[in-house]
């Protein structure tokens, strides 16, 4: 672990007065998704490839999407990085003394601190993440070592920003129990979800602002007793199967890049796939990711299969397949 040097007391003691104003009066800029990273442009041009490998990898949405973006500024160029100091999310890399990296330590909590990585809050604008590689000795070298501590620390810093942009309107905690108290599973959801159920299938659906804007839906049926050996192409039929009877959007499985595999909910066998819908031939354009589940509930000899979707066009959609994942993960059936 590389330990963190010491900052001048008279450093410490001025840069939160003279920064601490700037933060109140004006915000960040940017989405969490993008990075701004501080580093002399001769560090730069021996790390690059290896910081987009680090921290910009892809995701299959209904294509290969980027779940975080990297700029780079040398800080040293005083225009550029005045501009960009206030974005919402910033990466510095330098010495403790160095003039971008003193005040993220000198704003950071003890808490905020460890393996040479340092963060801090609204260090030059309101509503800011900076985040700092503290180097000692060599900055490349340094640098380049915690690229997948920083990896990790971002992408669990996304899920639980995007967790909590989905729970903005609340848990409806009520909703999880009546599901549970009428069809014997339940889901946690936010409360602006709406839902309904024909036969023994419930649909729970988001379509806020605006339906031609954004659609986030899961559906969830089962079969009882436990169908034994279905494999992904079951699961698939069964998924075309609850669209063309009970979704309103018709769809279609588009099985280029397909991700699947079994995996173990909550001690349950379960499998998942990951795809590609479509509008069919002749119906209004449209399409997006969806992810399926199947969970085996031996204690109610019930086959569940979960379908959430998304339809965004012209959207990201990584954090919005964080949240639909997220209400997946929720899942329990009674025991």
């Amino acid at each position: 672990m590389i330990q963190l040097p010491r900052v001048s007391p008279a450093i410490v003691a001025l840069v939160p007065l003279v920064l601490g104003a700037c933060a109140e009066e004006q915000g960040a800029y940017g989405d969490a998704s993008s990075i701004v990273t501080a580093v002399p442009s001769d560090v730069w041009d021996q790390v690059q490839d290896s910081v987009y490998g680090a921290l910009e990898p892809t995701i299959y949405t209904v294509r290969d999407e980027k779940t975080f973006t990297v700029t780079h500024v040398d800080p040293r160029d005083g225009a550029t990085w005045g501009d960009l100091m206030r974005f919402r999310q910033l990466l510095v890399v330098g010495p403790a003394d160095a003039d971008w990296v003193a005040p993220v330590l000198a704003a950071a909590r003890e808490e905020d601190r460890g393996g040479g990585v340092v963060q801090a809050f609204d260090v030059w604008a309101r509503g800011q993440t900076v985040t700092a590689v503290v180097t000692e000795g060599d900055v490349t070298s340094a640098f380049l070592a915690s690229l997948d501590h920083l990896h990790t620390l971002y992408d669990r810093q996304y899920r639980e920003l995007a967790e909590a942009r989905m729970f903005v309107s609340g848990r409806d905690s009520a909703l999880s129990d009546t599901i549970m108290n009428r069809a014997g599973f339940s889901l946690l959801l936010p409360t602006v979800y709406t839902w309904d159920t024909r036969d023994s299938v419930y649909i729970f659906r988001n379509d806020n602002p605006d339906p031609s804007e954004l659609i986030r839906q899961v559906a969830v049926t089962w079969a009882s007793p436990i169908p034994q050996g279905m494999e992904g192409e079951d699961f698939l039929a069964w998924r075309q199967e609850l669209a063309d009877q009970y979704y309103n959007d018709e769809q279609l499985a588009v099985l280029d890049n397909i991700q699947g595999g079994r995996f173990t909910h909550d001690g349950l066998d379960a499998y998942q796939i990951q795809a590609v819908w479509r509008s069919p031939p002749g119906a209004w354009p449209a399409g997006g990711p969806f992810m399926l589940r199947a969970v085996a509930c031996p204690a109610q000899d019930r086959m569940y299969l979960l379908d959430a979707w998304l339809y965004a066009p012209g959207k990201e959609k990584y954090q919005y397949m964080i949240q639909l994942e997220n209400v997946l993960d929720s899942f329990v059936c009674g025991r």
